[in-house]
Formats: structure tokens, C-alpha cells, sequence
């Protein structure tokens, strides 16, 4: 990709750099933006107010139990149930606690949610830009494995990558080093051969610093601050 934004041709040397690997979601999918769109038509839908408030509550005890998934404290579904009751509870929504009840109301949110997925504007430019100078694209990301598969397929982004790591396959979760270590082995490089690039600073360049690796931070959601593209160059330079 040029300074106009378009993709060179032609292979360029990659130097001790052989592989890129990123992070999914806050960094090649726009889990904030999709996520916004459905939690906005599922609370309309059960009655309450989609204001700024209230998808910051959401958001907070997503990312609280999500962690506590993430952990192993609770289960994949168990997480979805307790975001539902702590939400429906302050909103004061009379619902049934019965966890298949809960699984169908929760249901309801992720078909907003999956119509709104999308992946970031400059990723499928950056990744084809990446591919054709030579470098082998990998992904690694925490999260259910259905669910994070099912994004990159919707989304076009499988079909890009060479290497797909979900933590619900793998036994590991970031920022542990040895997730980055079975994404290098899954490249084919050393760790020490791969940059990974993710929104986390913990998570996604501690882990990745720790297993060897290059590691670069995209913050997606401070406005004014580098994209993808530029995010990539400058490790790589």
C-alpha cells in the first residue's frame, strides 16, 4: 500500500519478519461498532432506552464477565447468563432466571449483533498489501470457537489468513506465551520471525513480548491515532 492508501505489487524483502500475526476483535473486527448496533435494537426490543449510559453499562459487564470466562471462574454460557441478569436487574425488566430462557433471550441480542459484523475498513486492504509482499498471515484470539469462526467467514477474513488460533481449540489463552508460541508454530516461523498486533496492551503485546515475539498496540477507539496500515509498517520498518 502506497501513501495514496494502494496496494503495491511485487514482493519486497521482509527481513527477520516472516509472519504478522493480529488480535480479532478491537483490532481486524469491529466488535465495538457491531455490538453497539445490536445491543441498541435488542433494548429497544425488550423495552428500554438505548442511551449512552446504558450501552456503557453493557459494555462494562461484558468485558467483567468475559474476564472472569476468560479465567475459567465460569463457563462460556454461564458468562452470557450473568450479563443478562445483572443488565435486565438494573433496568428493572422482569425475566426468567431458567438458564434455557436465558439462552433464548440472549439469542435475540446475537442475531442484531451478527448482522451488524464487520471487520475494520483498512483490514482487508492491509492484510492483501501484507500477503502479496510475502508474509504469512496468522490469527489469535481469545473467545468461543463457533463464534470467532463464524466472523471470519461472514466477514471474508478467513480466506486472508493463513493460520486461525482460537483459544477454545488451542487449551491456551492470551496473554499466556504459550498461545503465541503454537501461533508461531502454526506459521511456521520462531516467535522471534513473527510481529502480532492487538488492542490489548496486556493481553496482546505483554503476551506476545513475552513469547519472543515483535508486538505493536492499535488503539482503535482514541480518535486520531494510526490505522492498521500504518500500525504494521512501523513495526515492520
Amino acid at each position: 500500500m502506497n501513501s495514496e492508501g494502494r496496494v503495491n505489487s511485487g514482493h519486497v524483502a521482509v527481513g527477520v519478519v516472516k509472519a504478522v500475526g493480529f488480535d480479532l476483535d478491537g483490532t481486524l473486527f469491529d466488535h465495538r461498532g457491531s455490538a453497539t448496533d445490536g445491543i441498541r435494537l435488542f433494548l429497544r426490543g425488550i423495552g428500554v432506552d438505548p442511551t449512552a449510559s446504558a450501552l456503557d453499562l453493557w459494555f462494562a459487564v461484558e468485558e467483567a464477565e468475559f474476564e472472569n470466562w476468560r479465567a475459567g471462574r465460569i463457563d462460556f454460557r454461564e458468562q452470557r447468563h450473568r450479563r443478562l441478569r445483572f443488565v435486565l436487574t438494573e433496568f428493572g425488566i422482569d425475566f426468567d432466571d431458567d438458564p434455557d430462557s436465558l439462552d433464548s433471550l440472549f439469542e435475540q441480542y446475537l442475531t442484531e449483533y451478527r448482522r451488524a459484523w464487520r471487520p475494520f475498513p483498512d483490514v482487508v486492504e492491509t492484510l492483501t498489501s501484507l500477503k502479496v509482499r510475502g508474509y504469512r498471515l496468522g490469527l489469535l484470539t481469545n473467545g468461543n470457537e463457533d463464534q470467532q469462526l463464524g466472523k471470519l467467514a461472514e466477514t471474508g477474513l478467513r480466506e486472508i489468513l493463513d493460520v486461525v488460533c482460537i483459544s477454545g481449540a488451542i487449551g491456551v489463552q492470551k496473554p499466556d506465551a504459550r498461545a503465541f508460541e503454537a501461533l508461531a508454530r502454526s506459521l511456521g516461523v520462531a516467535p522471534h520471525e513473527c510481529l502480532f498486533i492487538g488492542d490489548n496492551p496486556d493481553q496482546d503485546v505483554a503476551g506476545a513480548t513475552a513469547a519472543g515475539m515483535r508486538a505493536s498496540l492499535i488503539e482503535r477507539r482514541r480518535t486520531g491515532t494510526p490505522g492498521l496500515f500504518a500500525v504494521t509498517e512501523a513495526a515492520l520498518a
